[in-house]
């Protein structure tokens, strides 16, 4: 199927019309934010079903219930899409947890007049195009990415769904407010998520001690993430999502570029990389 037959053009951007409706869109342009609220921000494929696992966790005080016993999409909902409007969740009790695939530019009004705390993930961005590369193919509702060279051109033009990663990454990173937004990289987190952790915890202004933070840890590598029904979209239909395919959970590493990309692609990417950063003065770990 075509872009036309699958997305929505949402303030110009691509969302997949089938998971961001219409009435989604709107109910979160007038969405009102709490400023107890945490809002994990990724750009796809960075690492959002992880920090759906890891935030609960660390606002539960470690205790396992809520990532054993509710899907992650409803834990942690995003607010752009469809289930957003059912889950009634301006009765939910604060503090609230919610993701969001938006640019900074995008959020709505509500957002910068409450200013919730922001925990932004960053991975590396060839990461991001192999697992993109794999997940376009596996579903129903995205276009199908053809050859991965096409996929390459597509991904850096950023005709993809939510727009250049380019974007999004600058967008974040030059928002007002820094004091209430956390910053931290998919590639962090697979160095030390022990450490990571302990900073997330923080940061949401929640006292841990080691034990908890270890336990918490633990159960966040990906080898048993993996295994949690509740977090692996096992439950998703095949016709959906056919993780026959691919696996929505692949590896959850850091590098696996390097087993996908050819070195003409490589240079590529390095060169349309380079262009589009070169003002950006944050310092990236794959940098």
């Amino acid at each position: 199927m075509t872009e036309a037959e699958l997305y929505t053009v949402h303030k110009g951007v691509f969302v997949p019309t089938c998971l961001h409706p219409a009435q989604s869109l709107k109910y979160y342009e007038e969405f009102t934010f709490r400023s107890d609220d945490t809002v994990i921000v990724t750009y796809p494929k960075s690492g959002t079903t992880w920090m759906q696992e890891i935030v609960p966790l660390i606002m539960s005080g470690g205790d396992p219930a809520p990532v054993e016993n509710i899907p992650n999409w409803d834990r942690v909902p995003w607010l752009e899409e469809h289930r957003a409007c059912v889950l009634n969740l301006e009765e939910r009790p604060s503090p609230r947890m919610f993701a969001t695939h938006f640019h900074y530019n995008m959020m709505p009004p509500s957002f910068f007049e409450v200013k919730p705390k922001v925990i932004y993930v960053m991975r590396n961005p060839k990461d991001v195009f192999t697992s993109s590369f794999h997940y376009y193919g596996m579903t129903s509702f995205l276009v199908n990415p053809g050859t991965q060279t096409e996929f390459l051109q597509t991904f850096l033009d950023g005709k993809v769904m939510f727009g250049s990663w380019f974007d999004h990454v600058k967008g974040w990173l030059n928002a007002e407010d820094k004091e209430r937004i956390m910053y931290i990289s998919y590639e962090e987190m697979i160095m030390d998520l022990k450490d990571s952790v302990a900073r997330m915890a923080q940061f949401l202004e929640k006292s841990l001690d080691a034990q908890v933070i270890e336990k918490i840890a633990d159960r966040c590598v990906f080898k048993n993430m993996k295994q949690n029904k509740m977090s692996n979209y096992s439950q998703v239909p095949r016709e959906f999502m056919d993780q026959t395919k691919s696996e929505f959970l692949r590896k959850g590493i850091a590098g696996d570029w390097k087993n996908q990309l050819t070195e003409a692609e490589v240079e590529h990417f390095d060169a349309v990389y380079k262009d589009r950063m070169k003002d950006v003065k944050y310092k990236f770990l794959w940098d």
